[in-house]
């Protein structure tokens, strides 16, 4: 029985309203049974962490409205309800109303920022972290290599090299709080005059760091290798900012003969880098992994990006980034006096984490579990009674997958109705970036079939089939 509901204590509806909204769906869909015994308003109170007065509040407005009904001395327990089969689309300004009325509250929130926190290794972390605090106790107090501490390094360039076939030493490496920071850094390497070539569609926050740096952007096209090869050739650009291993929001691996395409193009003009942004190549589940595109560089023409932050958790706000020794040489003569944004304490425990084999572990266990919560999602979708009417893309690798839609159907719609049910699911072309529309228009292909895309890494497996179930039904 769900009972894990997320109540937002600054929406503007109450707790018990909410509360309320999310037990009704879930009767009308079916997922609490009729005579199916409801939690204590103790129970439910310190399950919720909110008050009885509040569970009080939910379940009389339930009873008053024939959902449940209390028997004395036993609990309260679900009516004789008909699983909701189908919506009727109310008119539009009943729509309209609605969705003023309704605050942003949803039972399952598919979004693909996240991992699975609840398989972190807690009991390790803070193993690892009682022992540094006694044994480097006074180094932690004093201030880090600007570039990062340089046994983490060493040790993140040997992962690298090991599994990512990355070709670097650890005096390439420049450790910092997220690659959002990094990648601040990397635009002031580069004149104001530098033009960035982003795929499109793409990751929304590249383009605002760029944007807030008021860098130069040109939206590139992707097609089914990756970032096209003619819309690169034919713009101005002088860096390619790229996803290869896994794209994003497509899901697009891309192939070995593109690759070598891109080092070409970058391998013509003095001035032409590539910047890879490998931040989930952790996760692929079919095939053999293609190895990164900065170990296929023989000119120096790459900077890598990685980051902690989907290996571990999203609040691991350690990443890295490997530049080439002619711009290593200009972060030190221009950048060094920026201080280190991680401190000595999570550098150390990081290090031990990597050096004493429980990364390489952890990393293990997470692809098994991922892949498991794939194929539940995945099952469950093929079951829905439309499935010959959807293509399913970006299973192979990375958190997430798309759903393709006919092209007759509203993806606008498709979220709202969704959204109207307590599930919250992302549309495909708001990953579109609208800056000049002929170069908007190579994309019209992808960018005219609907889709939604459905981050599968932070629910269990049952949660998981449930949310696929219900938005099936909806």
């Amino acid at each position: 029985m769900p009972y894990s509901y997320v109540l937002n204590n600054d929406a503007a509806r109450p707790l018990y309203e909410q509360l309320y909204e999310a037990l009704r769906v879930s009767i009308e869909m079916g997922e609490l049974k009729s005579e199916e015994k409801l939690p204590s308003k103790r129970r439910m109170s310190t399950e919720l962490g909110i008050s009885q007065n509040t569970v009080k509040a939910a379940y009389d407005q339930l009873i008053l409205e024939g959902y449940i009904r209390s028997v004395p001395r036993s609990g309260f327990y679900v009516c004789s309800v008909k699983p909701l089969e189908k919506i009727t689309r109310p008119p539009a300004r009943q729509q309209d109303a609605e969705a003023a009325a309704t605050s942003p509250f949803y039972l399952y929130d598919l979004k693909t920022n996240t991992v699975d926190t609840a398989s972190f290794p807690f009991s390790t972390w803070a193993r690892l972290s009682r022992r540094i605090l006694q044994d480097d106790h006074m180094d932690l107090l004093s201030m880090p290599d600007p570039q990062g501490d340089l046994e983490l390094r060493q040790a993140i360039a040997r992962y690298l090299h090991t599994y990512r076939g990355v070709n670097c030493r650890a005096e390439q490496m420049v450790v910092g709080a997220g690659t959002e920071y990094l990648l601040g850094l990397i635009i002031q390497l580069f004149s104001r005059q530098t033009r960035y070539g982003i795929e499109n569609p793409g990751y929304e926050k590249t383009r605002q760091i760029l944007k807030s740096h008021d860098a130069l952007i040109l939206p590139l096209a992707v097609d089914a290798q990756g970032l096209s090869l003619e819309a690169l050739e034919t713009s101005q650009a002088d860096i390619a900012y790229i996803t290869p291993s896994h794209h994003f929001p497509l899901g697009i691996v891309m192939t070995y003969q593109r690759r070598q395409a891109l080092l070409r193009w970058a391998g013509k003009i003095d001035n032409r880098y590539i910047i890879e942004d490998d931040y989930d190549s952790e996760f692929r589940f079919s095939g053999r992994p293609i190895p990164s595109l900065q170990g296929l560089d023989q000119r120096e023409k790459v900077i890598y990006l990685g980051t902690f932050s989907r290996s571990i958790a999203p609040s691991m706000r350690i990443s890295y980034m490997v530049l080439p020794h002619h711009l290593l040489l200009r972060f030190h003569e221009t950048l060094l006096f920026y201080a280190s944004t991680v401190s000595h304490f999570e550098q150390r425990i990081l290090n031990a984490f990597i050096r004493e084999g429980y990364f390489e572990r952890h990393l293990s266990k997470m692809r098994q579990i991922y892949r498991k919560r794939k194929d539940i999602l995945l099952n469950a979708i093929f079951s829905w009674p439309y499935i010959d009417q959807i293509t399913i893309a970006g299973s192979d690798a990375g958190l997430h997958l798309i759903l393709y839609f006919p092209e007759h159907v509203s993806e606008i719609e498709l979220i709202q109705t969704a959204g109207r049910y307590q599930i919250k699911v992302y549309g495909l072309n708001r990953f579109f970036y609208e800056h000049d529309a002929a170069q908007t228009r190579e994309a019209t292909q992808t960018k005219r079939q609907p889709g939604i895309i459905l981050g599968y890494a932070h629910y269990e497996e049952n949660r998981l089939k449930k949310a696929a179930d219900k938005l099936g039904a909806i």
